[in-house]
């Protein structure tokens, strides 16, 4: 590279004979096409991020060479028009064909093209692109490092994201400066042609005798020549910047989407009939019209078979939420031969829906509700600790059309249907409007709903309804069944890989632990416990270490210690350091009650007789609908020997109820007794 920048540099100042004009302009116009090719066959704009020093070094030797066929035109043009070479001279005569007039115009013409139309709006592009991903090349890195902190990258994984912002940033800063070199080649081409014609018309008759004919015939017709020359080149150029700049980061090939999004039969059959129009009309040349109205209906015709053929044939196509697509699920037989894959569950977590619902999964795995889904994978790692595995989302010609199913660790545990093109309105406390709909229950809290038409959503709204789309639906009910299925979620793998990250910045607390004091599967059976009761496991860390200390190894006494070091960031997640913490607790003397029978009959669980878990059951249900008025969360505190089944009990009534015990309440903090259960009893 350092030997080719000085020879451009001295294509300016060393005479350079004809026919290595002839070679260097011919290179030119090669690596002219060679970028445009290049430009138009990446998949991302990063994909050629040299091309701001590309165009800049094209554009040196484009104008070195003007400056060199200049001085040859200048210096030899009195010999005739093969003085500077034959590539000048095959595209002056070309052009000009004997008028000068015609040459200069078509040359004028190409010039305001580049410059004006291609120039100029490439660099407003250029320019609006730079500001906007500086902009928002903060927002950027704060998500990366939100992922890392949650666990969601690898600290590999978030450099490559960091490299790759700084990539995009630096690339868009150039290339905003880059379009002013086409801008002031084109300029300087202007410029130069312009000195060739006065300059040679001077040079002919001052120096060489020449008449105002003769010398404007050959000067004028090599200035042409050389400009044009140089024009093409830069005219390949300006189309490379403009397609580099004005394409879309998403990584597909450029040829394919513009055909399938220009390929679309409402498009082509209105065009079909207007050129047909066209062609009826008197004075028009009818069979050019007529002609081209057919050729339009047969690409909209094609077009048609071609959507209706997608439409109907299985795409057994899948995209991981939060992930990559997957490969195609139908496990190919090779040979006649069946493997493990081919009969195995894949997939932890999976979505299958109808046909009808395909529309909702579609636009590569961009659609709102993968986006929802991906959100919701990962706020829910975000709030217990760990990598919430990819949602798989498939279709499933065996459902109803409008049906969808989840699927966690191989089991069926939701089974519903929801209405592409409507609205679930679910009724409130004081909803009081009448809508007409298709009457439902809300598939998430199993509330009464309806499925409305979209123009009654404001009506629905104002009757105190609340109003969801079948995305939201679908979404939501995956997010409570994966708050509700943690357990299955979690594998001695991902235990394994959470302790990976800890020995990072703990390794002898996790070697002097792991297997001595407390086995992988052991350790994996008290998280998986945690996670039973709602509790996050983010902060493995303080775990371990009271898992140290703990005095007995059986899983119950194991889950207690565990419960009560995290019991500051239980309590952090149910209210906030200055609020207090309301909570429900049984009658002491029913507590003691309930224990004395139990150990009576010689019980260690089950300690709650069924007709006794009944009332209590009623009376959670009630306070559970109290607090929920007052968007606070049913805690209950009672004693460590109960909590257990009473939790059981309690979550019948109130799936999201919390049941702590006096050990995990911090003593500094403020208690607010809401209701003694059993103390009228």
């Amino acid at each position: 590279m350092p030997l080719t920048l000085v020879a451009l540099i001295l294509l300016m100042v060393i005479p350079v004979p004809p026919v290595l004009l002839d070679i260097f302009f011919t290179i030119n116009i090669v690596l002219g096409l060679a970028i445009l090719m290049a430009s138009l066959n990446t998949f991302r704009p990063l994909d050629f991020s040299a091309f701001p020093t590309v165009l800049l070094f094209a554009t040196i030797m484009r104008l070195s060479l003007n400056v060199a066929s200049a001085r040859v035109v200048l210096a030899h043009g009195h010999a005739g028009t093969d003085a500077a070479g034959q590539v000048i001279k095959a595209f002056g005569e070309f052009i000009t064909a004997g008028n000068f007039a015609i040459g200069l115009l078509v040359f004028f013409i190409l010039v305001t093209i580049n410059l004006i139309v291609i120039v100029k709006g490439t660099g407003r592009v250029s320019e609006v692109s730079a500001r906007f991903t500086l902009d928002a090349m903060p927002g950027k890195q704060m998500a990366i490092d939100a992922e890392l902190n949650a666990g969601l990258l690898t600290a590999e994984e978030g450099k490559k994201r960091r490299e790759e912002v700084t990539r995009e940033s630096d690339f868009y800063g150039s290339m905003d400066g880059a379009t002013k070199f086409v801008k002031g080649d084109a300029i300087a081409g202007l410029m130069i042609l312009a000195i060739n014609i006065i300059g040679g018309l001077i040079v002919g008759m001052v120096f060489h005798d020449l008449t105002i004919a003769k010398a404007a015939k050959l000067y004028i017709t090599l200035a042409i020549g050389d400009g044009l020359v140089a024009q093409i080149p830069s005219l390949l150029l300006s189309l490379a910047t403009a397609i580099i700049v004005t394409r879309d980061s998403s990584g597909h090939d450029l040829t394919e989407r513009m055909i399938k999004q220009l390929g679309v039969d409402r498009a082509w059959w209105p065009v079909a009939g207007i050129l047909t129009l066209f062609g009826l009309v008197p004075g028009m040349p009818a069979t050019l019209f007529i002609g081209a109205g057919g050729i339009s209906a047969l690409i909209a015709w094609n077009a048609g078979r071609k959507s209706a053929l997608e439409a109907a044939a299985p795409s057994f196509g899948a995209v991981d939420a939060g992930g990559a697509p997957n490969e195609d699920p139908r496990g190919a037989e090779k040979d006649g031969q069946l493997s493990l894959e081919d009969v195995s569950h894949r997939s932890m977590l999976m979505l299958e829906v109808g046909y009808g619902l395909i529309p909702l999964i579609e636009d590569d795995g961009k659609s709102s509700l993968v986006t929802r889904i991906t959100g919701i994978r990962k706020q829910t790692s975000r709030d217990y600790g760990f990598i919430i595995p990819a949602v798989r989302i498939r279709d499933n010609l065996a459902l109803e059309p409008n049906g969808y199913r989840i699927t966690i660790g191989g089991v069926i545990v939701a089974d519903d249907r929801v209405y592409t093109g409507k609205l679930l309105a679910i009724q409130g406390d004081n909803s009081n409007v009448m809508l007409a709909g298709e009457k439902v229950k809300d598939p998430t809290f199993g509330l009464d709903a309806l499925w409305i038409d979209p123009l009654d959503r404001l009506r629905a709204q104002a009757g105190n309804y609340t109003v969801v789309d079948p995305s939201t639906v679908i979404a939501t009910h995956l997010n409570m069944l994966l708050r509700q299925n943690l357990t299955d979620l979690l594998g001695q793998d991902d235990v394994q890989a959470l302790l990976d990250h800890v020995a990072k910045s703990s390794p002898s607390l996790v070697s002097g632990i792991i297997p001595k004091v407390i086995t992988l599967a052991l350790l994996t059976q008290v998280l998986k416990t945690l996670l039973a009761d709602q509790i996050s496991i983010a902060d493995l860390r303080r775990i371990l270490e009271a898992l140290a200390g703990a005095k007995s190894r059986e899983i119950d006494d194991l889950v207690d210690t565990a419960r009560i070091a995290l019991a500051p960031i239980i309590v952090q997640r149910i209210c906030g350091p200055k609020e207090a913490l309301s909570i429900i607790t049984l009658d002491p003397s029913l507590e003691q009650i309930i224990i004395q029978n139990a150990r009576a009959g010689g019980r260690e669980s089950g300690m709650i007789e069924p007709g006794l878990g009944r009332k209590l059951v009623e009376s959670f249900q009630e306070q559970g609908r109290v607090l929920a008025a007052q968007d606070k969360a049913l805690v209950v505190v009672t004693s460590p020997l109960l909590r257990r089944d009473l939790a059981s009990l309690v979550r019948q009534a109130v799936p999201d109820a919390i049941v702590l015990t006096f050990k995990e309440v911090p003593d500094t903090k403020r208690i607010n007794v809401v209701a003694v259960i059993g103390a009228s009893d």
